[in-house]
């Protein structure tokens, strides 16, 4: 009899009915997911913790990373990997044309309008697993621009998306892991551009079309830098503003715009949304007269930006129509635009999903089964963000946030990207759904996977995987739990298994899995049933279980593998099944002999092993040939086993020319928040990444995160002394030496507290140890500064025994500050903040008056909340967004574009802005006196 680990089981919900979707805007591109929640208890944002955020134009054209909050730790430096070339023959498909490409705009974590974290001890987050399928990654969910206060997202917002008072920016940069994992598979990742009506309240496209005196466009400059700075590759660039639609004068330099983002060196795709007949916000579906200078400018004969999204209705006519007129300007301008570079037929997953209508969709952009052009799809996080509306639950029903649904995510995304079947091998739609368990359903969606191709990365002549999926309910070193907490790192992220799940077999079809541990709920005895183990490294491992009746091919990698006589293959490997008569086999799929499997067997694989085992395999045997793919055979032997598991943690090939790192210098704690128990690291990184892949923290040997980066933020210290120990990865898998550094919080002062006042006196407190000696060093610096054209930065040094210190003369305007107390040769503490905010700015920019018609230009300072006209003494009244009702304020982020030009026949106008705070400022006089 086996024992199987103590599982939680979920109520059976039997109702497969949609919920009315949640429309994010009123336009085509807009896909229909569950709204996003703060994270609660233990998983709550640190105080000091990182977070991605969003952009305004004004906010851009002011950009610098030390003016931007958390930037240098929101930073990519993995480059993107070249990848392999295509080998039809090693396909799923083998008829799939890989030159069709694939844009996948989507959410990151989920958790996205504020507190969107790199990463954070969070396991029900949403993943991403199909890098092999797709070639571009743009974000879409928008963020909440710097300094929202993170309580503005309340119940109301998020019972009701018409509801979120605050400010999405126009821009959304990728979250830095995302970017990591996006660039460990060759996938580029793009930053998202967005104008439309309802979701970015005042903001229009004007403000980002600024010219300066040179004729140059400073925020397409800047948006070249930030690219450069984070590490992403680029934008997609969605205008779809309405009432005004986009001014037909404007046009050339929106175009021009687009050529100054290309031009430094960034990919750009363009939404077709726009007529440049008209500046209506209109979807040719095709190329045509009337977009294409949004792709080529004929006059000049540039490029203007890389691709074109195509609206969802793109059918057949629209694709020939396209493919001629492209013809057409490669025979007039000697060009070479190729249909499968620059145009990308859009399906409308978040909206759509699993039903029929996408099943057409896609076939309407297919011929004899394969796409006629490149593919782009919005929403496909739907799998995680919409799991709730397709359970037909509602808020505040979270299942999506909760551990116990994460199977149900999981076996979706699979159906989404390998087909109907989990297996991309056979992506024949079902004729009865076998998945309303999941609240999916295989009758009609054939898969990514059924039209486009597998791509892959492994080259060169080593590779490893943990089977690590980024994310984790607690972490493994070595067989054993080393951190109990739960985590969510995209950076900590293996390469994706690329054939999820294609299985050779003529007997049973095996049960694959990703294995997280005991703890771990994969949905019952019906569809996962095997004993929960955990990971080898990391968060998770590879779970194979189930009837083995027959030999069972289990493809796992397309590779371009080089071997030598010095190539090695190891493996570690959890038989949790009883002793049979089994074998494992690697099994070698050679580029010269792509119809054959080379099977190395596994030693003593059919025992029940006590806990993880690792063998070493030798492959000099094969030295000179290429490895195109290798999986895992399994072979029952002469009797059929009917409860076989096994697991697999850990795949490395090697030949010894990997470089073990040397221990990284420069470990150093750049701040010590003790009272909130986070920790942020530096340290010195090497550049070269074919040396170095990630760099492993640990504190007492407790891992607590890594990422391939030269600072690190660490949520929850694990105790508050010992030793913390950085590690790089070498490009064989193996860690090098560990530089070290000894730390004692017991022995610095604690309890740090502030009083910043409205006079500028700036007071700082704290608790000694026992037994302290020595001078008190506190330091205050500016953060992020927001209205003042220098930092503040001062020091002061009080005798030994001193538990405050005093500034005088310092910011009253908000701006965040960090403080930090060193005790003698202690280790240094600090507390951030933000100084005291009795100033609110006035307003300041270009207004003007056209007769009676005011424009008032959209308030560009980081501290705004209201703004108030007054006309002759009564407050003007102005509409908002989603026409929730007329307001007699304009709200910052949620007062329409519009209302920023309107006619006034009062004697006397002026307007007040107030700030987050609740602060007013001096009114500013626009027509008038002060009476």
């Amino acid at each position: 009899m086996k024992v199987r680990s103590k599982k939680r089981t979920l109520p059976k919900v039997t109702s497969m009915v949609l919920t009315a979707a949640l429309l994010l805007t009123a336009v085509p591109l807009s896909a229909q997911a569950g709204d996003t929640w703060p994270f609660q208890g233990e998983s709550a944002h640190g105080k000091n913790q990182p977070s991605v955020h969003g952009y305004t134009s004004g906010h851009i054209l002011e950009w610098s990373p030390e003016r931007d909050p958390d930037a240098a730790l929101l930073r990519s430096h993995v480059p993107l990997q070249k990848r392999i070339a295509p080998l039809a023959a090693t396909q799923a498909n083998p008829a799939l044309n890989p030159e069709v490409r694939m844009m996948n705009i989507a959410g990151d974590y989920g958790n996205a309008f504020i507190e969107n974290a790199p990463y954070t001890n969070k396991f029900a987050q949403y993943h991403f697993n199909f890098w092999q399928y797709i070639d571009y990654y743009s974000y879409w969910h928008g963020t909440a621009t710097a300094y929202t206060p993170p309580e503005y997202y309340d119940e109301l917002a998020q019972k009701d998306w018409q509801q979120k008072w605050f400010e999405f920016g126009m821009l959304n940069i990728p979250n830095p892991t995302y970017t990591d994992a996006a660039h460990k598979n060759g996938v580029l990742s793009l930053a998202g551009i967005f104008f439309s009506n309802n979701d970015r309240g005042q903001q229009t496209y004007k403000q980002m079309l600024v010219k300066d005196e040179n004729g140059e466009f400073p925020v397409a400059k800047k948006l070249v830098e930030m690219a450069r700075y984070f590490g992403y590759d680029g934008y997609f660039v969605n205008q779809e503003e309405q009432r005004p639609n986009v001014a037909v004068q404007d046009i050339p330099d929106y175009i021009a715009f687009m050529k100054a983002l290309q031009k430094g060196g960034l990919y750009v795709q363009w939404y077709d949304s726009l007529d440049t007949r008209n500046g209506a916000n209109t979807f040719a579906r095709t190329f045509n007269d009337n977009n294409i200078s949004f792709l080529y400018d004929k006059n000049t004969g540039e490029q203007v930006s890389q691709s074109f999204f195509f609206d969802y209705g793109m059918g057949d006519s629209q694709i020939a129509a396209a493919a001629t007129y492209l013809n057409q300007v490669n025979q007039a301008h000697g060009t070479d635009f190729d249909m499968y570079e620059v145009g990308f037929a859009g399906l409308e997953a978040g909206r759509d999903r699993f039903k029929d209508i996408n099943g057409k969709a896609l076939k309407d952009k297919l011929e004899d089964g394969l796409p006629r052009l490149s593919i782009s799809t919005l929403g496909a996080d739907f799998v995680h963000a919409g799991l709730d509306e397709d359970m037909n639950q509602s808020w505040p029903v979270r299942h999506r946030a909760e551990n116990d649904y994460q199977w149900m995510t999981h076996l979706r995304e699979r159906l989404w990207w390998s087909g109907p079947n989990a297996d991309p091998k056979n992506t024949a739609v079902s004729p009865v759904n076998t998945v309303s368990d999941v609240y999916a359903d295989n009758r009609y969606w054939p898969g990514i996977a059924s039209v486009i191709a597998e791509r892959s990365v492994i080259g060169d002549t080593h590779f490893y995987t943990r089977f690590n999926t980024g994310h984790g309910l607690s972490y493994y070193v070595d067989g054993k739990v080393s951190n109990p907490d739960e985590w969510s790192n995209m950076s900590l992220q293996d390469i994706p298994v690329t054939w999820q799940w294609w299985q050779d077999t003529e007997g049973n079809r095996l049960t694959v899995d990703f294995d997280y541990g005991p703890e771990y709920n994969a949905g019952g005895m019906d569809r996962f049933d095997y004993e929960r183990v955990g990971a080898y490294q990391g968060g998770s491992s590879l779970v194979v279980s189930g009837e083995l009746n027959a030999e069972n091919f289990l493809r796992l990698y397309k590779t371009d593998l080089d071997v030598n006589a010095k190539s090695k293959l190891s493996l570690a490997f959890n038989k949790s099944s009883k002793n049979d008569k089994s074998t494992m086999h690697i099994g070698l799929v050679f580029a010269d002999a792509p119809d054959k499997v080379v099977k190395v067997e596994v030693p003593k694989s059919g025992k029940r092993t006590k806990g993880w085992e690792t063998a070493e395999l030798d492959l000099g045997a094969y030295a000179g040939k290429s490895i195109a793919a290798f999986g895992l055979v399994f072979d029952p032997g002469h009797k059929r086993i009917p409860d076989y598991q096994m697991n697999i943690g850990e795949i490395r090939i090697y030949d010894g020319s990997a470089v073990k790192p040397a221990a990284p210098t420069g470990l150093a704690i750049q701040a010590a928040y003790t009272d909130s128990g986070e920790l942020e690291l530096k340290w010195n990184r090497d550049p070269d990444y074919t040396k170095v892949k990630q760099y492993n923290v640990y504190v007492n040997d407790v891992y607590v995160g890594g990422k391939y980066d030269e600072v690190f933020y660490i949520k929850k210290l694990p105790a508050r002394s010992g030793k913390i120990k950085v590690a790089a990865v070498g490009a064989d898998g193996l860690e090098g030496k560990a530089a070290e550094l000894k730390f004692d919080l017991t022995a610095s002062p604690s309890n740090l507290r502030v009083d910043s006042r409205a006079d500028g006196t700036f007071a700082v407190d704290w608790d000694l140890p026992n037994k302290a000696a020595g001078d008190v060093t506190v330091s205050v610096k500016s953060l992020s500064w927001i209205t003042t054209e220098q930092p503040v930065s001062e020091r002061l040094t009080v005798p030994a025994g001193s538990k405050t210190a005093v500034f005088k003369n310092m910011p009253v305007n908000g701006d965040d500050y960090l403080v930090t107390v060193a005790l003698g040769d202690k280790t240094p503490v600090a507390v951030s903040g933000r100084f005291i905010d009795t100033v609110s700015e006035p307003y300041a920019e270009a207004w003007s008056w056209e007769g009676n018609t005011l424009n008032l230009p959209m308030p560009n300072t980081r501290d705004w909340r209201y703004m108030y006209v007054y006309e002759d003494g009564a407050l003007r009244s102005f509409p908002t967004t989603y026409n929730v009702g007329d307001k007699d304020r304009i709200i910052r982020g949620r007062t329409t574009k519009a209302s920023l030009r309107f006619t006034s026949a009062a004697s006397n106008v002026y307007v007040i802005m107030e700030d987050y705070a609740g602060n007013k400022s001096a009114p500013v006089y626009l027509r008038g006196e002060e009476e």
